[in-house]
């Protein structure tokens, strides 16, 4: 039975994958859908630009945290579920999955006939081993919680798992195809040398510079892996990476400044890939310190910002508003009866005085790492803020460290999400109180009791309920200003084909290379 908004998950199965769940989550081309009609092509290097790289990026999937680390390990692994095009959970390494018992069982078939790059052949062990890397207590994986409901998960045949939960999971195959969840085999730890049974077979890898790959001439997905090799480049700088797209010394680029979309509709020899998305960019204020403990200043902050003024000047309006919750207009659980917070100097003012305060200053934190005109929305925001008598200091950090030195560290700064295809995964990630990537420290047992309830529900309409709910408690109380969702806007030379829109992340859910294919 397909999973929709409406019948959820019927009471026996859930085969091959899930339908129309996040059906409000289109993706849309800016400019040309021939990349979805024409028939692959093999040969060619494919060359990329990518921003969100760092001298501290490991391939490690335990580790991953910003884009170029992800788009190489896409290229050399595959999970167990792949999210399609139109947000739904599709088979991949698994190919179908079922439960008899209100979704606390779940079997899952695996695929056959499919060997890693090492020559070994993929096996419910290898499965396994992969999975448990990112539970239990010594792990640091951000996945850790998204995976907190599995009491037990074992290779119940050569090619079949068996996840019991410690509660229901209606979600549990969105969750198997978290981009952390990359399947290696068993007893695998070299990282450098990263093995797995994807489209490419790593050549090199340079963290923070650049990375190359060959085509594994074994692949098992028709139409992808199309060409022959990949070479990734870092380059961090918007400017650059526009000018290096533009001159055809890569192929394809993330992260457009959105400023510059009209000149490029412009140019022949470059289209841009636009996707409708979840992506947020959170303002973030540590909740467990000073002087951001105190809700009342997080109000002051809150009220401070122009958010129409945010979503035309910094998104050059290829975004919509936020809410101060991860949730966007696009999800079916959108709760659509809460009333988008607007910019109010004078409640931020109101909020300072219960804070016994007449000017609130603070450090913000800023960097192109967090995102493509992050410094620029930091400078607007100050602007903004100041008329509330919120007195911010913007600081801009190099992009190389931020993650490391800056963010989860600093007690206010910037960051980016690419969101989550279901409610569930996104609170659980950043949200929960145990959760790894809580990164505004915000706890509060009450979210975390609901959060768990509505895993097990299988009724559309009461578990949205609760998940209203939630993003209302997020947007009162939480320490995360989202004012915008912002779509993705990637670019392409004019002879890469392949490259769809994709809901959930940007460079085509990070698998471009794995879909790629170059014209004549």
């Amino acid at each position: 039975m397909r999973l929709d908004r409406r019948g959820f998950l019927s009471s026996t199965a859930l085969v091959g994958g899930a339908g129309g769940l996040a059906a409000g989550l289109a993706p849309s081309f800016l400019l040309s859908d021939s990349a979805r009609a024409a028939e692959p092509k093999k040969g060619g290097t494919l060359k990329l630009g990518i921003a969100g790289g760092s001298s501290t990026d490991s391939l490690d999937p335990r580790t991953l945290t910003d884009s170029v680390p992800t788009t190489i390990v896409s290229a050399i692994t595959n999970a167990l579920v792949e999210i399609d095009a139109k947000g739904q959970a599709t088979p991949e390494l698994a190919t179908s999955w079922a439960t008899a018992d209100g979704a606390k069982t779940w079997v899952l078939k695996l695929k056959e006939g499919v060997a890693f790059h090492n020559g070994k052949a993929f096996e419910a062990e290898d499965a396994v081993y992969s999975i448990n890397l990112h539970r239990g207590e010594n792990t640091k994986s951000p996945a850790k919680s998204i995976l907190s409901g599995i009491a037990d998960i074992k290779a119940s045949g050569p090619h079949e798992l068996t996840v019991t939960l410690t509660e229901p999971n209606a979600d549990l195959p969105y969750i198997f195809s978290d981009y952390h969840l990359v399947i290696v085999p068993k007893d695998f730890t070299d990282w450098a040398k990263l093995i797995g049974t994807g489209a490419f077979k790593l050549e090199s890898f340079q963290p923070g510079v650049r990375a190359s790959g060959v085509r594994n001439p074994d692949y098992w997905k028709a139409g992808r892996g199309n060409v022959d090799r990949f070479e990734l480049t870092v380059i961090n700088d918007g400017t650059a990476r526009l000018n290096a797209l533009i001159s055809g010394q890569i192929d394809v680029m993330n992260r457009i400044d959105r400023k510059t979309v009209q000149l490029l509709q412009r140019a022949p020899t470059v289209a841009i890939v636009r996707s409708t998305s979840g992506q947020h960019y959170p303002f973030l204020m540590l909740c467990d310190r000073k002087p951001f403990d105190d809700n009342n200043l997080r109000l002051a902050v809150k009220y401070g910002i122009d958010r129409q003024q945010m979503v035309k000047t910094i998104l050059n309006g290829f975004g919509t508003e936020g809410n101060d919750h991860p949730i966007s207009p696009a999800n079916p659980y959108y709760n659509s009866e809460l009333p988008i917070r607007p910019y109010d100097p004078d409640k931020s003012k109101y909020y300072l005085k219960q804070a016994g305060m007449a000017d609130f200053k603070v450090t913000l934190h800023t960097s192109d790492a967090a995102y493509a005109g992050a410094p620029d929305a930091a400078v607007l925001y100050r602007a903004q803020a100041k008329k509330g008598n919120v007195l911010v200091d913007v600081q801009r950090d190099p992009a190389d460290g931020y993650w490391d030195n800056i963010w989860m560290k600093q007690p206010f700064c910037m960051s980016y999400w690419m969101g989550r295809p279901v409610p569930d995964m996104m609170f659980s990630t950043a949200y929960a109180s145990d959760a790894s990537w809580n990164d505004s420290y915000w706890k509060r047992p009450a979210f975390d009791k609901m959060l768990v309830e509505a895993r097990g529900i299988t009724d559309f309409d009461k578990r949205k309920a609760i998940y209203w709910d939630l993003q209302k408690m997020v947007h009162e109380d939480g320490g995360n200003m989202i004012a915008t969702f912002a779509d993705f806007v990637d670019g392409r030379g004019a002879k890469v084909e392949g490259f769809e829109p994709h809901p959930s992340y940007e460079l085509s859910n990070f698998r471009i290379i794995e879909k790629a294919w170059l014209k004549a």
